[in-house]
This record gives C-alpha cells, sequence and structure tokens, in this order.
C-alpha cells in the first residue's frame, strides 16, 4: 500500500480557533481536499470531536480516509445547486479554508447550528501581487464575509490583510459563534 502525499500544514489560526470549541462538537470540514485540518484536529485532540469532511475531489478524500480512516467523508460538488443532503442536521463547527463560492455562501452559513462556530479563511483582494488566486471571484473584499454574516452570528476574531507564512499572501479570517435562538 502506497503512503499518501504529504499535507500542507494546516492553519495556525484555525488550530487556535480550536481552543475555545466545545467537547464532543461535530466539526464539517468544508472543502476539505485532502484532510490539512480535520486530520491534524483529530491528531491534536484525539477523541475530543467528529468529523465530517467534504470535497469533490475523490482522490484527496480517498487519501485522506487513508491518513484518518475515522474521519466521514462525502464526495459531492460543493457549487452544485442541489440541496447538500449531508446538512441536515447541522453542524457544531464548520472550517472553510482557501475556498470560496459566494453564490452559496448563506447555506454555508446555514451549516452552523445554533450555538456553534464558523472558522473561515481564504484568500482576499491584494492577493493579486503574490500569484495565484488572482481572479477576484475568488478573492474576498474587505469585510465581505463579516457583512454576509446573518444577524445571529457574532463575530468572535477578524483579520483581513498581508501574512507572511506558510507563504506570503492576503487574507480574510473569520470566527463567528451563531447565537442559540431565544424562545
Amino acid at each position: 500500500m502506497t503512503t499518501p502525499p504529504p499535507l500542507s500544514p494546516p492553519s495556525d489560526w484555525i488550530m487556535q480557533q480550536a481552543q475555545n470549541w466545545p467537547d464532543g462538537a461535530r466539526i464539517l470540514d468544508f472543502a476539505a481536499g485532502g484532510g490539512r485540518h480535520c486530520c491534524t484536529l483529530d491528531h491534536a485532540f484525539p477523541g475530543r470531536f467528529s468529523f465530517v469532511a467534504i470535497d469533490r475531489d475523490h482522490a484527496a478524500l480517498a487519501a485522506l480516509k487513508a491518513r484518518c480512516p475515522q474521519i466521514e467523508i462525502c464526495q459531492l460538488d460543493l457549487e452544485d445547486t442541489n440541496i447538500w443532503g449531508f446538512a441536515d442536521d447541522g453542524f457544531d463547527i464548520v472550517i472553510v479554508a482557501n475556498y470560496l463560492y459566494r453564490p452559496r455562501l448563506d447555506d454555508l452559513f446555514g451549516l452552523v447550528r445554533q450555538g456553534g462556530y464558523l472558522a473561515y479563511e481564504t484568500f482576499a483582494t491584494g492577493n493579486e501581487a503574490f500569484g495565484h488566486p488572482s481572479n477576484p471571484d475568488f478573492l474576498l473584499q474587505d469585510g465581505e464575509l463579516a457583512a454576509r454574516l446573518p444577524d445571529d452570528f457574532t463575530i468572535l476574531d477578524y483579520f483581513h490583510g498581508r501574512i507572511d507564512q506558510p507563504k506570503p499572501a492576503i487574507i480574510q479570517r473569520l470566527a463567528a459563534k451563531r447565537q442559540p435562538r431565544n424562545f
């Protein structure tokens, strides 16, 4: 059996956010690719969380499953207009890294259960100076994620600017918590 290729390192910021997440949380790694976040979190916090990793790339998900067989995987085109069947119950935490598809942002935010968390980090305007991605369709405008969040989310952390590690880029980060319903 061949060993899957090594993963890119996870986002230090997402790893820091995980310190605040509740034990027993069900986490969705959205557009997970090879699982750099869910696999690393699973190893860093053994038994603390359960994971669902979703992506359209079958080979990446197969490599993820080889690394972390306990993680549930789901292959699906995330940009399809069909209903996301994996999302019926929602998730305690939704992680998104290096992915943006604006037409489904509202649906994505809807995946976070009441009282749950969102950790979103991707490229932003200005990244053109550093190479790929440079297409504006894949670059967030300053404040865009915060402006798109439903009213029942509280922003816990926000950043839009330059990072130098793991390589120079302009990114946007948003950590938010969905408030429980008041009855």
